[in-house]
């Protein structure tokens, strides 16, 4: 078996193989789980490199179909806000 430790697995926030693995082994066992635990899929990609990765990581530990795995939850923004208009609005400070 290969050392894992040292395999980025989400580049994002600097979370390897052998961290996930760590994570599946005590009891954290889906994407949401891990999301919240490690912070993998809040970097600035939203899991688009690392949630197929964990996604099949996890169907692997835990010997299921990959189908079977549920993805994250994505929660982007629903409207945009200019900075502009941050900086203007000083009113709650």
């Amino acid at each position: 078996m290969s050392d894992t430790s040292k395999i980025i697995i989400c580049r994002c926030e600097d979370i390897t193989i052998a961290q996930i693995d760590e994570a599946i082994d005590n009891g954290f066992t889906t994407f949401e789980d891990l999301k919240r635990l490690l912070r993998v899929g809040m970097g600035p990609c939203q899991g688009n490199t690392c949630g197929h990765l964990i996604q099949t990581r996890l169907a692997q530990r835990l010997n299921k179909l990959i189908e079977d795995i549920k993805t994250q939850k994505p929660r982007p923004m629903l409207l945009g806000v200019k900075l502009k208009e941050i900086l203007e609005d000083k009113s709650d400070e």
